[in-house]
C-alpha cells in the first residue's frame, strides 16, 4: 500500500501496532542538504508491506512515533544507523526495541558489512533488485516501479529476521547484540558537537597546537553554521581552505578573501564571522590548548605477540562462525598485545568470553601456543616445581 495521506498513516499504525515485528527502512535525499530530507517511510510485516510518502506528510509524521516506540513491537533495520537518525529527527522520537539485521549476520557468520540483497539470497535463495539505488526519491510523481522497489526492502526482512533470530537464539548470542541495539536506539549516539568537529578536517594534523585552537572555533562555526544553513559544510568553506585559514590566521575580510577556496560571497556573507573564530582561537590560553591524538607506537615485541595472537583470533573466529574483524581489528590487537586492556572490546563482555580471556593468558604467558597433529593448540603452561629451581635459591 502507498501511504500519502494522513487518515491512511493512522490506520497503518493502528494496524502496525498489533505486529510483533515490523520491518522499517527509509529513502533519502542528502546530496544538497546538510540534515537528510526524509522522502519514504517503508514499514512491513510478514504478511504486508507499506510506503509512506514522507514527502506529501512532510511534517505530519508524528502518528509514526507511536509505532517507532511501541515497546511490544520489534523494529527490524538493515544497517539502520542513518535510517533511526532520519526517522528521529522527522518524528522527534528514535527507533525502539531495535534490531539490526546486518549487525546481528556477523554474528552468524557474515561478513561485517553484508548487504541486504546478499542477504536475502543467502537465507531465503531470493534475488532483490538493486538496480535503483540512485534514484532522486524526492521528486514526484513516482512510479510504480519505484514504489515497488522501495516497497522491496521490507518486503523479506521479517523473514530475514526470524532466521537469524533462531539461528543465535539456538547458540546462546542473543544477549550479544543487546549492547549494540541499545547504542542504536540511543539519541545520543546522533548528537553533533561543533566543537569536536575539528578532528575530522583533513590535514588537521598538520598544524601546530596553536593554529589547531583556531581550527576548533573554525570548524565549530562551520558545522553551526551549516546546520542553521541546512546546507552542506563543505559548500560553505572546504576542509583545504578551512586548514589554510588556520594557519594564516587573517585579520581582515580583505585578507581573508585572498586566501584561495574563499571566494568573495563567502566572505562577503560569512567574512566577519571567520574573523571572530580566528580570534577566539588566538585568545585560548597556552596550557588550554588543543591537542589531536598521537598513535603510540606499539613496541616491536608487542607487535610479534600480536601477529601470535592474531592466529589464534582468526581460529576461533572460524570455529564459532563470527566474522574476525568483529572480534577485534589489527590496531586493537596490536594495543591488546601491548598491555592496554582497560575498557579494551577484548577484555569485557562477549568478546572476553570467546577469545578475549585465552587471548590475555597467552600475553601473560600463562598459556602456550603449539602445533599438535597439524593445528593449533592452546595448551596450559605449568608452573616450574620447587625442585626445578636453582642450587642457589
Amino acid at each position: 500500500m502507498y501511504i500519502r495521506d494522513t487518515e491512511s498513516l493512522v490506520d497503518t499504525i493502528e494496524t502496525l501496532m498489533a505486529a510483533p515485528v515490523v520491518a522499517v527502512d527509509t529513502e533519502f535525499m542528502r546530496e544538497r542538504t546538510y540534515y537528510a530530507r526524509l522522502c519514504l517511510v517503508q514499514l512491513g510485516t510478514a504478511e504486508e508491506s507499506f510506503v509512506v510518502d514522507a514527502v506529501a506528510l512532510e511534517g505530519k509524521l508524528e502518528p509514526l512515533a507511536r509505532l517507532l516506540t511501541a515497546p511490544r513491537v520489534v523494529k527490524v533495520v538493515h544497517a539502520g544507523s542513518q535510517d533511526v537518525e532520519i526517522l528521529l529527527r522527522a518524528t522527534g522520537s528514535t527507533v525502539a526495541p531495535v534490531f539490526d539485521t546486518q549487525i546481528a549476520a556477523t554474528l552468524a557468520g557474515f561478513s561485517v558489512q553484508v548487504g541486504y540483497a546478499q542477504l536475502v539470497k543467502d537465507l531465503l535463495g531470493v534475488h532483490v533488485d538493486k538496480s535503483d539505488t540512485f534514484t532522486d526519491w524526492a521528486a514526484r510523481p513516482l512510479t510504480p516501479e519505484q514504489v515497488e522497489y522501495a516497497e522491496a526492502d521490507v518486503r523479506y526482512l521479517p523473514q530475514v529476521y526470524e532466521r537469524l533470530y533462531e539461528r543465535l537464539e539456538r547458540e546462546g548470542r542473543l544477549a550479544w547484540l543487546a549492547e549494540d541495539f541499545e547504542r542504536l536506539a540511543d539519541p545520543q549516539t546522533y548528537e553533533v558537537d561543533p566543537r569536536e568537529q575539528y578532528h575530522r578536517v583533513k590535514r588537521a594534523s598538520s598544524l601546530d597546537r596553536r593554529s589547531l585552537a583556531v581550527l576548533r572555533e573554525l570548524a565549530a562555526w562551520r558545522e553551526a553554521e551549516a546546520q542553521r544553513r541546512n546546507t552542506p559544510k563543505r559548500w560553505l568553506i572546504s576542509d583545504e581552505s578551512l586548514v589554510e585559514i588556520a594557519r594564516r590566521t587573517p585579520g581582515s575580510v580583505a585578507e581573508l578573501s585572498g586566501i584561495r577556496g574563499v571566494n568573495d560571497k563567502v566572505a562577503s556573507r560569512s567574512g566577519a564571522a571567520v574573523i571572530a573564530a580566528i580570534r577566539a582561537g588566538q585568545a585560548v590560553p597556552e596550557d588550554e590548548l588543543p591537542q589531536l591524538p598521537r598513535k603510540d607506537r606499539i613496541p616491536s615485541g608487542a607487535q610479534a605477540v600480536a601477529d601470535l595472537l592474531s592466529a589464534v583470533l582468526r581460529i576461533r573466529a572460524r570455529e564459532h562462525n563470527v566474522a574476525t574483524t568483529l572480534l577485534a581489528s589489527r590496531d586493537e590487537l596490536e594495543r591488546f598485545a601491548a598491555g592496554d586492556r582497560d575498557g579494551h572490546p577484548l577484555s569485557t563482555g562477549w568478546r572476553r568470553t570467546l577469545v578475549g580471556a585465552e587471548l590475555a593468558a597467552i600475553a601473560d604467558g600463562a598459556t602456550a601456543v603449539r602445533v599438535k597433529d597439524g593445528r593449533v593448540a592452546v595448551i596450559p603452561v605449568e608452573p616450574p616445581s620447587e625442585a626445578s629451581g636453582s642450587d642457589d635459591a
